[in-house]
């Protein structure tokens, strides 16, 4: 009989993480499920350790195979789950004891094809829950699915552009519970990040809200996604990260003709775009000490001089920026590239030292996401402004 509950878990390298990942797992209130973990050519112990796990528990599968990368490894685990309904889980990151028999219980009970929990950001010493403003459950249906979630995913309007952290916050797939027909049935597969660089969930969700009926958000923290890691970023400078978002823009244009979706969504990519621009501006301040001045100020007004970017930005309304982005986005806008040179090294020194904040009426902030090799490259300034309401916990 299969199991109700497939987790899929893609791992690479992660000897040090996978104890408590999978301790959370394995000690879940819903015991009928399964736990896909799949080796993506780990060179450390990690197979090793997973081989360890499925001897003592036969609701552990393992599927060792060659590294090509994380969304190859969860692609090959949806395939592999055998579940009536797939969740996500990060080797690194950990879950509520409670996470799975909330999530599925609220899926059959009300017949929900896509159930959402928030979650807490877990750092070296300390926790911030991620605040969602919004009610203790809150469920679309039908049409309010796109026009809710939907075009939420593609990019921020109006209103939203002062609180884009929200953005990829609702974009992650480990915070969810998909009826696996509905990946199954229509062929969902997440794209190679060595393609489009990051935000492979996202648009992963994009599809798959597409064709969601029905979708549910439970305001609970009940996934933990660890961040204690993320200042190493800081130190990987990806030269074609540009490029590879270019493709990630691509992919979501074809996504929105394909499907004809109206000029909302159109004006969402737009913005989407532009928010983008500090993420991309950070990664080429992260390319090292020894690289110039003058050379990161070059490599900042080529990006914005770039097609895409530039149509983008001469679109964008800042109206609704918070004053320190609505600047931000203005100089972006008038290609004031040296500007911009000193207002990401100001960005750069708070985000490494944590020794300030630049505060916002809003709260707001832009946030990040990560995948399983490393920590996906965002905007960041969620290591700046806290979001409204976010706690802090002793862990």
């Amino acid at each position: 009989m299969n199991p109700k509950v497939s987790i899929v878990v893609p791992i690479y390298n992660m000897e040090a993480y996978l104890d408590r990942c999978f301790e959370s797992l394995l000690g879940q209130t819903l015991t009928d499920i399964e736990i896909v973990a799949v080796n993506d050519g780990s060179s450390d112990s990690s197979l090793q350790l997973l081989q360890d796990y499925a001897r003592h528990d036969s609701r552990i599968i393992v599927i060792d195979k060659a590294n090509e990368g994380v969304s190859a490894a969860r692609n090959d685990g949806v395939m592999a789950a055998r579940g009536r309904y797939i969740g996500f889980v990060d080797p690194d990151d950990w879950v509520d004891s409670d996470m799975y028999e909330e999530l599925y219980r609220a899926a059959v009970q009300e017949d929900i094809e896509i159930v959402m929990c928030t979650y807490i950001r877990e750092f070296d010493g300390h926790s911030k829950e991620k605040i969602f403003q919004l009610p203790h459950k809150q469920t679309y249906r039908a049409d309010g699915v796109r026009t809710n979630m939907l075009r939420r995913l593609v990019g921020p309007l109006k209103e939203e552009v002062a609180n884009p952290e929200y953005l990829d916050a609702w974009g992650t797939v480990w915070s969810k519970l998909y009826r696996a027909e509905l990946l199954k049935g229509n062929h969902l597969k997440f794209m190679d990040l060595r393609l489009i660089g990051s935000n492979e969930d996202t648009l992963f969700n994009m599809h798959a809200f597409y064709y969601a009926n029905s979708f549910m958000f439970l305001n609970r923290p009940l996934y933990h996604y660890w961040r204690a890691n993320a200042a190493s970023i800081t130190s990987t400078y990806n030269p074609r990260l540009a490029e590879k978002f270019d493709k990630l823009y691509g992919s979501v244009q074809s996504f929105l003709l394909e499907k004809q979706l109206d000029d909302e969504y159109k004006t969402a990519l737009n913005n989407r775009i532009c928010m983008n621009v500090l993420g991309l501006g950070l990664n080429i301040m992260s390319e090292g000490p020894l690289s110039s001045i003058r050379k990161k100020q070059k490599a900042l007004s080529r990006l914005l001089h770039s097609s895409r970017i530039s149509q983008s930005l001469k679109k964008f309304e800042v109206s609704h920026c918070p004053l320190i982005w609505k600047v931000f986005f203005l100089c972006a806008k008038y290609k004031f590239s040296l500007a911009i040179y000193f207002m990401l090294t100001a960005i750069n020194w708070m985000r490494i030292n944590k020794t300030g904040r630049i505060k916002v009426e809003t709260g707001s902030n832009l946030a990040s996401g990560h995948d399983h090799e490393s920590r996906r490259i965002g905007n960041h300034a969620d290591e700046l402004l806290p979001s409204n309401g976010s706690k802090q916990n002793s862990v």
